[in-house]
């Protein structure tokens, strides 16, 4: 039977791999175990999917899928935007 962790990069891939090339954002509550990571436009609208990972955990694993993760300008605001750095 696959872990939480594995079930929550399995289901990361997954969402990812439909639309690689949006900006992502997400977001917990502090030391919460679950994330809402979400991405903006298409036909749909804003997709989001809930992830049993810690914000920490799907910090380093949008990086490992090679995007760009920061917080923004604005401090009111708390999530944080994943952009799919550019392969040369």
């Amino acid at each position: 039977m696959p872990s939480d962790t594995q079930n929550a990069d399995t289901a990361l891939n997954t969402f990812i791999s439909q639309k690689a090339v949006a900006e992502y954002t997400f977001d917990s509550d502090r030391g919460s175990p679950e994330s809402e990571l979400c991405r903006e436009g298409g036909e749909k609208g804003r997709e989001c999917i809930t992830l049993r990972m810690h914000s920490t955990r799907l910090f380093e694993a949008m990086q490992k899928q090679g995007f760009y993760c920061a917080v923004p300008m604005d401090p009111s605001r708390t999530h944080i935007a994943c952009k799919k750095i550019p392969q040369n």
